[in-house]
């Protein structure tokens, strides 16, 4: 049994405040991930280590576990055989490290800079996490250095469909590449549409597929370093913007849902996903999309209680349909309406308890498209 666990220094919330600088009133924090080998059952040897050393496990993120006591939080998050810990407290951290020294073989890595491809870069304005090296080899593979740069991933009269002449003779290329562009969009919310649209024609990819994922590649040449920036100023608010295309898959004629969250003015979830049913009205489309936003803010306050934040307002949700606003705050179910009535009752719900409120104003289309986008 060998457990190789690599430590790093990064800057954690305190008194509100995200990723403080080196000033007196910064919480610092070590952050380490481990990596297994030669073990059979590696996830009960470390959960059997973490419950005895005072660690709870989430309830609403099962790879989560958390540890508060006196002042000092401690948070530790599992993938696969990477972990990551954070905390509050320098001493218990390092106890923790001793304890779990015990149990494992510990190796001190630094201060964090790169993380599952994922590259860390700290400064007095915040953390900024990018992809730019995975990004980089995925051009450099396809060879696409050379390509010329696209300002857009993706034509505007481009509709891709599942006849669109022959298929490929080999699509294992097709499926590697759009496999390795989702798992760009982890940093990339700009991606997330088209790579969403690319993913449909993993089964049999055609010409105009790969032609497609050519052009991404091409604007992943144009702006290859793009990230995600999370300030170190600003308040805690959630923000939630949610929208819908009705009836945009031209096979199924299904909707499409598209939600972009911001905690503190920085994105931290978004989506993209085809409904599960043919709507008939682009209200009904808007309305599922505000159900789907609504499950996903629900989970995120539940992470974020997990974490010790607090996270006391409502929660503002932007949505630029009328007729699913009016819905959703009128208790009276009309006729057109009862076969969502699921969807209205937990909206309905949430609205009643305050977690969510709607904006004074009103937000157009045009605006809310560049406020994903941005």
């Amino acid at each position: 049994m060998l457990i190789v666990v690599d430590v790093w220094i990064v800057y954690w919330w305190c008194e509100g405040n995200m990723f403080a600088d080196d000033r007196h009133d910064v919480c610092q924090v070590h952050i380490f991930f481990y990596c297994c080998f030669g073990l059979e059952k590696p996830g009960c040897y470390m959960f059997n280590a973490l419950k005895a050393a005072g660690f709870h496990r989430s309830l609403s993120d099962y790879s989560l576990f958390v540890r508060s006591y006196q002042g000092n939080f401690l948070a530790l998050l599992i993938y696969v055989d990477d972990v990551i810990l954070a905390g509050n407290n320098l001493q218990d951290i390092e106890s923790t490290k001793l304890f779990l020294s015990r149990q494992f073989k510990l190796k001190d890595s630094g201060q964090l800079k790169y993380f599952l491809s994922i590259e860390v870069a700290r400064s007095r304005n915040g953390i900024s996490l990018s992809q730019r090296k995975y990004a980089l080899d995925i051009l450099n593979d396809t060879r696409f250095l050379g390509a010329k740069p696209s300002r857009f991933p993706l034509d505007q009269n481009v509709s891709l469909t599942q006849s669109d002449e022959k298929l490929l003779k080999d699509g294992s290329t097709y499926r590697r590449l759009v496999g390795r562009l989702i798992y760009l969009t982890i940093t990339r919310p700009n991606l997330t549409y088209v790579v969403h649209i690319l993913s449909q024609f993993m089964d049999k990819p055609r010409q105009p597929h790969l032609a497609a994922a050519y052009q991404v590649l091409k604007y992943i040449k144009q702006t290859s370093g793009q990230g995600i920036m999370l300030p170190s100023t600003g308040n805690l608010q959630l923000q939630a913007f949610c929208d819908a295309d009705w009836a945009r898959c031209k096979n199924t004629r299904r909707s499409v849902t598209g939600y972009c969250i911001l905690h503190g003015g920085a994105p931290i979830s978004w989506r993209t996903k085809k409904q599960t049913t043919v709507l008939r009205s682009s209200a009904e489309a808007e309305y599922r999309s505000l159900a789907t936003t609504c499950c996903e803010i629900t989970w995120l306050k539940n992470i974020l209680k997990d974490l010790k934040i607090n996270h006391t307002q409502s929660v503002t949700l932007f949505c630029d349909n009328q007729a699913a606003m009016h819905i959703a705050s009128k208790p009276v179910f009309y006729e057109r309406t009862k076969h969502i009535e699921i969807d209205c009752h937990l909206i309905r719900e949430k609205f009643k308890q305050e977690w969510f409120r709607h904006p004074t104003f009103e937000l157009h289309s045009n605006r809310q498209i560049y406020l994903l986008s941005h």
